[in-house]
Order: structure tokens, then sequence, then C-alpha cells
């Protein structure tokens, strides 16, 4: 399965790229996400759980996450598994970060392989309808992330976690789905906050 998505974040692009280079601040932002820290040949490991209906996940593994500096672009491979549903999963990712004036425009490309229960929803088309989704909560949380850290003075961090050690909430996919769906409504009638396929 390939997702591909663009988006924007109301930052600079020097500011994004040392965001992105914090991986705990990143896994923060990312809902259902939790990082467990660096093992020792610098892989990253974390989880992160997911509710589909009756289905509940919650995947355990290690990422090896690449940046190229001139670049700016991101690569990270990684797999993970769901030792009590018998799911597996492996993703690759290339992440461009592009030059926008006062925004940033991230464009992503990511492969993943899915085996086992979870194969199954992967197959209906749920979880591109969830990756919209969560791609609108991450920049949201992102951009207040970014703009605490350039404002340390504020104390309002209410709408991210701060503690890396926190228990990140399940997704949900109920909720997400019929935030997909206002989404889709806004996308027929207005103009979109998140881009789709990149051509």
């Amino acid at each position: 399965m390939n997702l591909k998505q663009e988006f924007e974040v109301k930052c600079s692009r020097t500011d994004v790229w040392e965001f992105f280079k914090d991986i705990p601040g990143v896994t923060l932002c990312l809902p259902g996400a939790e990082y467990l820290g660096q093992s020792e040949d610098g892989k990253h490991q974390g989880k992160i759980s997911m509710s589909v209906g009756p289905f509940q996940s919650n995947f355990s593994g290690a990422a090896e996450v690449l940046y190229d500096d001139a670049g700016y672009i991101i690569k990270m491979s990684g797999k993970g598994v769901d030792k009590k549903g018998s799911s597996r999963g492996k993703m690759k990712m290339v992440c461009y970060l592009s030059d926008n004036g006062p925004l940033t425009t991230i464009s992503v490309d990511v492969e993943i392989q899915l085996s086992g229960a979870i194969a199954q929803i992967g197959r209906t088309g749920i979880i591109k309808d969830i990756a919209n989704v969560l791609v609108v909560d991450f920049v949201k949380n992102t951009e207040t992330a970014l703009n605490l850290n350039n404002n340390p003075s504020q104390s309002d961090q209410a709408s991210v976690t701060t503690s890396s050690n926190a228990t990140a909430a399940p997704i949900s996919s109920f909720g997400l789905i019929i935030r997909s769906l206002k989404g889709w409504f806004r996308r027929l009638f207005g103009t979109p906050k998140v881009r789709g396929t990149r051509h």
C-alpha cells in the first residue's frame, strides 16, 4: 500500500527541520504513538495503538531515521509487530521539506506492507482515511510545539503532551472516519487544508 501526502506547516523550513530531528518531540505530535527510546544500534523504538471497530492493535517496533541536511530530506524504514493480534507491518518513508516563504511544504511518500489481521483492514481503505485525518492532527500539534519552542514563556501546552513517558491514547477509527467524511465534504465545497496525492 502506497500513501502520498502533501501539507503545509506555518513555520520556517529551518525551524521545522530542526524540530524533525527531535524524534521524541515529533512522536508526541502523532496521535496514538509513544516513543520508547533509542537502542544500541541507533534505531528508535516505539509503539502505536490503534482501534478499528472491534479490532485493536498495539504495534511495537523500531525504525532507522536518516537525515539529508543538504536536501532537507528524511528517510525512515521500520517494522513492527502486534503480538496479541499476530499482525506485522513494514514501512518505508521519504519526507521532503520545501521552503515556501513563511510556510514549509512537506511531501511524504510512504510504502506500507501489512500482514495478519490488520491486512484485512488495510484492504478496505480505512487506513488511508485515518492517515488523511492524522495528518491534520499532526500539523496542528507540530505548529503548537514549534510555537512553544520559539516562545518558551508561553505556558499553554494543552494540545501537546509534554511528557515523553506519557501513555499514548489509542487511535479510534470511528471518530477519525467521521472527521474524514467532514473533510471530504469540505473538499467538495471549499478549499482543503491538506492536499492529497503529489504529482
